[in-house]
């Protein structure tokens, strides 16, 4: 075994470069967990190849020999499904090095971005061409566009551009026996045959290595306004998205639905100041744009006016600047810092249809704390699309290992629930190998079979990030 090993190590070497096979575990002990340290792997070596060619020839040497193949970008997804297993017989194949920023085309709208490009590059690449890429997630200085489109990734801007799926034209990919699949396309119109790009969106790498995606631009905003709100209950939040959609139209770019436990917690480990006065029960972090700057604030001001008037907020306050802004987005990031010193957290990122969300919270959270007593509902997230991350923090003063070791019988009472509204368990943090053995409980087994008929076609000998997804 040590001879193939090392045959193939100096095979991976002639491909690349010897500097980019790292085998060193203090050097890739970094790619070898997932942020949360839920996974631990080991892993033969980290390649890094630096053009989509090397890609291909890295993946057909090691279809070849049989050598399972974890892709991983900026290694920030929160379901195990960038971390290798525990073997050490996996190669992990690292994008990074496919930084090329291919083509921006402001007439098509279209920039073509490698797999290593980070979101917080193309988005600036992107405003350099006075326009906007809207993707925005926590992690968008270190998540890679490669692992976004693999991912499907969601985020805070959903509810008015959609996610990546519907933010992707086209992509370039690399199947498991180094073939190279060109389906980059500007085109927002092509009816010929299957939606080839739509297999890789969303396929955690288990159909192939992404190399290249055609992301789809939109004109940059000439005026936005930001507020944070206080409200009596999430279907009051549902009451104001109503009123503001109705007098912004589509000029609604994020609606953040806050649980007072999220907003206290943050508050008092100092990671934000307050936006507002006195108690709420909940809050919302409502933010909206326009190509179209005369009376746009205007309009925003007589939404949340609309709003007091009717009885269904207590209390706004409307950023009057770029750092008061930032202030308000800052309270909204620290929530899962927060909830670190609260102690262990056990987290749930479902979807439900927007009308439902009321209603679930109120459920789940009955139905938790009745599981658990003593745990405290920490809520918070995308209302505009549906997505709560249903997060519960462990009792005060218990035991976090006696918490943690309950997390998946409580995700069965939350996810029960979700599946009871027609909901989905994974709203945007995918599969992986955290959720792997509940999406096959609870998949459409003629859509699970269809899936399973897939990935057989594509990679017959299961090398592309093993154990993952199916």
């Amino acid at each position: 075994m040590k001879v193939e090993r090392r045959a193939v190590l100096e095979a991976l070497a002639r491909i690349v470069g010897a500097g980019h096979v790292l085998t060193d575990p203090r050097l890739i002990a970094g790619a070898l967990v997932e942020p949360r340290g839920l996974y631990q792997g080991k892993a033969l070596a980290l390649v890094r190849p630096g053009s989509t060619v090397e890609v291909a020839e890295v993946l057909k040497l090691c279809n070849d020999a049989g050598i399972g193949v974890t892709p991983q970008g900026g290694n920030t997804g929160l379901v195990g499904g960038q971390t290798p297993d525990e073997t050490g017989d996996e190669v992990i194949l690292s994008t990074q090095r496919l930084r090329a920023i291919r083509e921006i085309d402001p007439h098509a709208d279209v920039m073509i971005c490698e797999a290593g490009v980070t979101l917080a590059e193309a988005q600036a690449a992107a405003l350099e061409a006075d326009r906007l890429f809207p993707l925005s997630l926590a992690a968008e200085g270190t998540c890679t566009i490669g692992g976004n489109a693999a991912t499907n990734a969601g985020g805070l801007t959903v509810i008015a551009y959609g996610t990546m799926r519907e933010l992707i034209t086209g992509v370039e990919a690399v199947l498991a026996d180094g073939r190279i699949v060109n389906a980059l396309s500007k085109l927002r119109k092509d009816n010929t045959g299957y939606d080839v790009k739509g297999l890789f969106v969303g396929s955690e790498g288990t159909l192939g290595v992404v190399t290249a995606a055609s992301l789809r631009l939109f004109p940059n905003p000439r005026a936005r306004a930001t507020a944070f709100v206080a409200l009596k209950s999430p279907q009051r939040a549902l009451d104001l998205l109503s009123i503001a959609r109705e007098r912004l139209g589509a000029g609604v770019t994020t609606f953040e639905l806050i649980a007072r436990f999220a907003y206290d917690i943050t508050l008092r480990h100092g990671l934000a100041r307050a936006p507002l006065a006195g108690d709420h029960a909940w809050y919302v972090l409502i933010e909206a744009s326009s190509q179209i700057a005369a009376g746009f604030e205007d309009a925003f001001s007589g939404a949340l006016e609309a709003a007091f008037d009717e009885g269904v907020i207590e209390d706004a306050a409307i950023a009057a600047s770029l750092d008061q802004r930032h202030e308000f987005w800052k309270l909204r990031d620290s929530i899962p810092e927060a909830q670190i010193h609260e102690g262990g957290s056990i987290k749930h990122d479902v979807s439900v249809a927007v009308g439902d969300v009321p209603a679930f919270l109120a459920e789940a959270t009955k139905a938790v704390e009745a599981f658990e007593p003593g745990a405290r509902v920490c809520p918070f997230g995308h209302l505009g699309d549906g997505n709560i991350h249903f997060n519960v923090s462990q009792p005060e003063g218990g035991g976090q290992a006696a918490f943690l070791a309950r997390w998946d019988a409580m995700n069965q009472v939350v996810h029960g629930i979700v599946a009871r509204m027609g909901g989905s368990f994974s709203a945007e943090h995918g599969v992986g190998r955290l959720k792997r053995d509940l999406l096959a409980r609870t998949k459409d087994p003629g859509t699970l079979s269809v899936m399973r008929q897939i990935k057989a076609a594509l990679d017959p000998n299961r090398v592309m990030n093993p154990g993952k997804v199916l």
